[in-house]
């Protein structure tokens, strides 16, 4: 149900002996119909527009990943020197997302916990000005993104992580993390059966909560709702 629908029926307001008042998607007002009922309807309809409007700020921040669910494993490979550049581009180990995405997440964490395992995040928002200096050690747009144009990861709509058991072990993927090969790309088939599972179980509960793989990164996940969210260039402290 759309917002709109809600609003149409929620400001259906009785006046003169039955007669229905609607505020949105009405034909006509009746002239009799008594002011303090317009009256209470303008407040709800302005009530309602402020909630939308709120509603729709909170979506858009960002927020720690942490703070929605904290039995998520983090292990922020740019906040360290372990990662493609060999050095620490992040001042602190913190993985924000846009509030959609991370509660998304969380259900993912959550459906992963009945089976006995759980993610562990490699990055989530990564500022822009980050984004220039991967491009410049890999200028390579099947695996970093040109600033020019921006990333998801830039918009706090995506994230890199794989599976871990439930003492935090991970599960056995086709490479490690930031691996530029094609044994990377999620159509590479020469592959142990063990691995071939562990990278399908980890996309289908990815999709199932709204989130698209990217064909060469096995690790790299989208959320549907990505192009709605700006580019940022929001320091993480």
């Amino acid at each position: 149900m759309t917002l709109m629908t809600q609003i149409d029926r929620r400001l259906q307001i009785c006046a003169d002996g039955g007669k229905r008042l609607w505020i949105f998607g009405s034909p006509k007002i009746h002239s009799n119909t008594p002011v303090r009922v317009l009256l209470f309807a303008a407040y709800c309809s302005l009530l309602l527009v402020s909630l939308a409007l709120s509603q729709k700020k909170q979506n858009q921040e960002l927020v720690d990943v942490h703070s929605v669910n904290p039995t998520i494993i983090l292990d922020l490979r740019y906040a360290t020197e372990n990662n493609f550049t060999h050095h620490k581009l992040y001042p602190v180990a913190r993985c924000l997302l846009r509030r959609e995405p991370a509660e998304s997440l969380s259900a993912v964490q959550k459906e992963l916990q009945t089976r006995g395992l759980g993610l562990k995040i490699f990055d989530g928002y990564r500022p822009l000005s980050i984004q220039k200096k991967l491009w410049e050690a890999v200028p390579d747009d099947r695996y970093v993104a040109n600033p020019a144009k921006g990333s998801r990861h830039n918009r706090g709509a995506a994230v890199d992580l794989t599976l871990v058991d439930s003492l935090g072990n991970e599960l056995a993927m086709p490479t490690p993390f930031d691996n530029f090969t094609e044994k990377a790309h999620c159509n590479y088939k020469k592959l142990p059966r063990k691995v071939l599972r562990n990278r399908a179980l980890l996309q289908q509960v990815m999709e199932r909560h709204g989130f698209w793989r990217m064909e060469t990164e096995w690790w790299h996940f989208d959320f549907h709702d990505w192009g709605r969210f700006k580019i940022l260039d929001l320091p993480l402290e």
